[in-house]
């Protein structure tokens, strides 16, 4: 079971699949058009799922990645994520069912996953 029911939801999507490689050949104006229609579409399903919103959570930038070597530049699929309250982990998941993060925009899939106790807390 999740801490407080909560989950946390990663999107994931590759800079080099035939998706993101389509929509990188757009011509600019299109691409704009469709990101805004994407833009739209995205805040309409946190408005219709607000109340299931614990974290809106955004997009990413670059990755470091810290190890006991110090500090590298990485590259990871992980493009944004949100933080989701449900029931159980079947609800969560479909609250993302139809998600313009892959019916719009290039993304191609969301990761939701449970947000555990910590062991011993």
């Amino acid at each position: 079971m999740s801490a407080n029911n909560e989950y946390l939801a990663v999107f994931l999507g590759s800079k080099t699949s035939p998706r993101a490689l389509a929509w990188n050949a757009m011509p600019e104006a299109e691409q704009r058009a469709k990101a805004q229609a994407g833009i739209t579409a995205w805040k309409a399903w946190a408005e219709k799922h607000h109340a299931a919103i614990v974290a809106m959570g955004g997009p990413l930038g670059k990755t470091k990645k810290v190890t006991q070597r110090g500090v590298d530049d990485v590259s990871n699929e992980i493009g944004a994520y949100t933080v989701v309250r449900a029931d159980s982990h079947e609800a969560a998941a479909k609250l993302f069912e139809n998600h313009p993060h892959f019916t719009i925009f290039p993304g191609e899939s969301v990761e939701i996953m449970p947000v555990l106790p910590i062991p011993g807390g």
